[in-house]
């Protein structure tokens, strides 16, 4: 004989099956697999792997979701990757080797780190063309473009140097030491800092924009961590700037530091050589690649636990997450 449920239990079920599902996809670039790895974060699968070519690493997306950019450093162009159909619909020049790039907040330029030839391309997305090539010092990678695109910041691991860079005149205005090779960049969403890490000094360095001058260094010290293994690589805060996290490479944490006080509050056990961090599209969340690993972990931001770790595949490099 069937049960009768109650009312209760049936209004609870509905309001369960009306809550909407947070769809959401992760993308990272698998520098020794030559692809792109397709995870649901939600329900912790990798869903597909894609080819992309030889040695993948920065990605980044478009401002409408509707494109990946992905360079694809031993073929000597940015792909772009139309993440729907899983197919790649066109290239941009992006002189040799690029690794690190950067977009504008309106889609309309991006800015390609040329390591071996120590300076910066500048492409016309929509015309996908070069702009103008700028030299900057030696080696540069980290790169990234306020997001009132007034500045592009550029860093020169062999010069220990950010150079400051006018986008309305593509030209360098400013030079700033920081520690040994600096590595990666941000700005934080109002524009007003750039928080700059640098990889064999341990450290990152917050400037100021008006003045592009330092207001803080940190250095990063972990319990039981010998200090040669903490290299700072990848950098995010978060848009309101109250947190900011920090990938230590082969120290295999994430530093979390309060964005409003510049103080570190805590370092989060990862997977091995953490590189780069993403946050969800909700900003609720946080990945991270670890490259020796070949996996993800995955971050709650609201109480700083890694909650799940993912096999993505060989040397995840670089992390974007689509809604």
């Amino acid at each position: 004989m069937m049960k009768k449920l109650s009312f209760g239990l049936i209004s609870a079920a509905l309001t369960c099956a009306a809550l909407p599902v947070q769809a959401e996809t992760v993308w990272v670039t698998l520098e020794r697999d030559n692809a792109l790895a397709k995870v649901d974060p939600v329900a912790g699968k990798l869903l597909a792997t894609v080819p992309i070519g030889q040695r993948p690493r920065g990605i980044a997306k478009s401002p409408d979701n509707k494109r990946l950019y992905i360079a694809v450093s031993d073929d000597d162009t940015i792909r772009i990757f139309d993440p729907e159909s899983q197919t790649v619909v066109g290239e941009l020049p992006s002189g040799e080797d690029p690794e690190t790039f950067a977009v504008s907040a309106d889609g309309s330029r991006m800015y390609v780190s040329n390591e071996d030839d120590s300076q910066v391309t500048v492409i016309d997305v929509p015309g996908q063309k070069i702009v103008k090539t700028i030299a900057v010092g030696v080696e540069p990678e980290g790169i990234a473009v306020s997001p009132d695109h007034r500045w592009l910041a550029s860093a020169s691991e062999t010069t220990n140097m950010v150079h400051w860079i006018a986008t309305d005149k593509l030209e360098i205005v400013a030079n700033t030491l920081v520690d040994p090779r600096p590595r990666a960049m941000t700005f934080t969403a109002d524009s007003q800092q750039l928080w700059v890490t640098s990889e064999m000094g341990g450290s990152l360095t917050i400037f100021n924009t008006e003045d592009q001058q330092p207001v803080k260094t940190l250095v990063f010290k972990i319990p039981g961590v010998t200090e040669d293994t903490i290299q700072p690589v990848g950098v995010v805060v978060d848009p309101e700037r109250r947190f900011a996290y920090v990938a230590l490479g082969p120290a295999n944490h994430v530093a979390v530091i309060d964005a409003q006080t510049l103080t570190i509050k805590d370092y989060l056990l990862v997977g091995q050589r953490v590189w780069n961090l993403a946050f969800s599209p909700d900003f609720q969340k946080l990945y991270t690649t670890n490259g020796l690993s070949s996996d993800m972990s995955i971050i709650d931001v609201s109480s700083h636990k890694v909650t799940r770790s993912l096999v993505v595949g060989n040397y995840p490099w670089g992390v974007v997450s689509l809604p």
